[in-house]
C-alpha cells in the first residue's frame, strides 16, 4: 500500500497547542479514510530548523508573551506543564502511524529508505508563514529533492507572512514544488493562481472534516463534574478575562483555566494545564461557555455546539474572521468586554454550511492525492 507522509506544524511546535495535534490527526484520519486500499497516511516526525534548539520542557524562553506574570505563570506550573508534554507525546506515538526517524534538514533523504515514503501531504496551520520560521522551511514548502513534484499542500496557511521583491521569486519557485495547493485562508489565492500554473483551492481546516462524533472516539469522559466555564487564550487579554470572571460571578460557574500564559494563577480560576488532548476535547465538550481567542478552541466549540464568545487577537484576527463567517456567527467576536453577544446559535444551520464547505474540501483532497499516488 502506497505510504503518503503528513508533515506538518505538531510534534516540535509550541507546547499545549491543541489545534496543532488535533488538525494532523483529522487529516490522518480522512486521509486513511479516503485511501481505502490505495494508500495510507504516516505522520513524519520532522522537526524545522528553527525548533531544533529549543527544550519543549523548559518553554518559558519560546513563549509568544514575554511579560513578566505570564513567565511567572510559566515557571510555577512547569510540573503540570511538563505532564502536559508526555500525555501529548503519548497522542502521537499512540494515536498515528508515525515514522520511525525523527527527520530533519539533515537526514530528510533518507526518508523512502527508512519509512517507504515517497509522496507528501504539507498542512495544516501556519507552515507557509516565513517570520514563524524565519523563512522558506524546506518540509513546508515541499523543497526537499525527494518531495519536489511528489506533493500537496491541505489547508496550508500564511498566517502573517509579508513578502517583498527579494522574497516573491523564491515564494513562486517554492509554490510550484506542488502538484496542488490547498490553502486555508483566502488572502493569497489569487496571488498563487496568477503565478502557478497548478491547481488551487481555499479548504477548510482538517479539524472541520471530522465530525464530533468522530472526536468522541478518542475524547476522554465528562472530567469536571461542576458546571464551568472553559477559559482558552492563546495570546493574553485582560478584557476576556475580566469578561470570563464576570459571567462566572453571575452564573456561580467555576473557570476551568488552560491558557498556560496568562494570568491564571487566581483564586477564581482552577488551571488545567496539564490536560492532554483527549481531555482537552472533554473539557470543551462539556463546558457550559467555551472563551477563547484560539482558532482551534472556537472550532472545537462549534462541532460540540458549545454557547462561545470568541476574542479578538493580534495576529489571528483574519484567520478567525474566515472561520467565523463560514460558521455564518460574525457576531459572536468581542473586541471588549463590554460588547453582547448571542447567547443562542442554530447549530443546525451552522452544520449545514460546515457540511457543504467538507463536502468541497474532501473532494479536492481526494483529487491532489490522486496526482501524487
Amino acid at each position: 500500500m502506497k505510504k503518503i507522509g503528513i508533515i506538518s506544524y505538531n510534534i516540535y511546535g509550541s507546547f499545549t497547542n491543541y489545534g496543532s495535534a488535533l488538525q494532523s490527526w483529522a487529516l490522518h484520519k480522512t486521509i486513511n479514510r479516503l485511501g481505502r486500499e490505495k494508500y495510507q497516511s504516516v505522520l513524519v516526525d520532522y522537526c524545522p530548523e528553527i525548533h531544533m534548539d529549543k527544550d519543549i520542557l523548559n518553554p518559558v524562553k519560546s513563549m509568544w508573551d514575554q511579560d513578566e506574570e505570564s513567565i511567572k505563570a510559566c515557571e510555577l506550573t512547569l510540573p503540570a506543564i511538563r505532564e502536559n508534554y508526555f500525555k501529548f507525546a503519548k497522542f502521537y506515538n499512540g494515536r498515528f502511524n508515525k515514522t520511525k526517524t525523527c527527520y530533519t534538514y539533515k537526514n530528510f533523504n533518507e526518508i523512502n529508505a527508512n519509512d517507504g515514503i515517497d509522496s507528501f501531504v504539507c498542512g495544516s496551520d501556519t507552515i507557509f508563514c516565513t517570520l514563524e520560521f524565519h523563512g522558506f522551511d524546506h518540509g513546508y514548502f515541499a523543497n526537499y529533492s525527494n518531495m519536489r513534484g511528489k506533493s500537496i499542500s491541505y489547508a496550508a496557511s500564511f498566517g502573517d507572512a509579508v513578502f517583498d521583491n527579494d522574497t516573491y521569486p523564491i515564494l513562486n519557485e517554492r509554490l510550484n514544488n506542488f502538484k496542488a495547493l490547498g490553502i486555508r485562508e483566502e488572502k493569497y489565492i489569487p496571488y498563487i493562481k496568477q503565478h502557478c500554473d497548478i491547481p488551487c483551492s481555499k479548504t477548510i481546516d482538517p479539524t472541520l472534516l471530522l465530525t464530533s462524533e468522530d472526536y468522541d472516539t478518542i475524547a476522554e469522559e465528562r472530567v469536571i463534574e461542576e458546571k464551568y466555564i472553559l477559559l482558552y487564550a492563546r495570546r493574553y487579554n485582560q478584557k476576556m478575562f475580566d469578561f470570563a470572571d464576570c459571567i462566572a460571578k453571575e452564573k456561580g460557574y467555576k473557570i476551568v483555566d488552560i491558557s498556560l500564559r496568562a494570568e491564571t494563577l487566581r483564586n477564581i480560576h482552577e488551571p488545567w494545564y496539564k490536560a492532554g488532548v483527549e481531555e482537552f476535547l472533554s473539557l470543551v465538550k462539556y463546558a457550559e461557555l467555551v472563551i477563547t481567542n484560539s482558532f482551534h478552541g472556537l472550532i472545537f466549540a462549534v462541532q460540540y455546539c458549545r454557547p462561545f464568545v470568541v476574542f479578538s487577537r493580534e495576529q489571528a484576527d483574519s484567520k478567525i474572521g474566515e472561520l467565523l463567517d463560514l460558521f455564518g456567527l460574525k457576531k459572536q467576536i468581542f473586541i471588549d468586554e463590554n460588547e453582547n453577544y448571542s447567547r443562542d446559535i442554530n447549530y443546525n444551520l451552522v452544520h449545514n454550511r460546515i457540511e457543504k464547505a467538507r463536502i468541497e474540501s474532501i473532494s479536492f483532497l481526494e483529487r491532489s492525492l490522486e496526482q501524487i499516488i
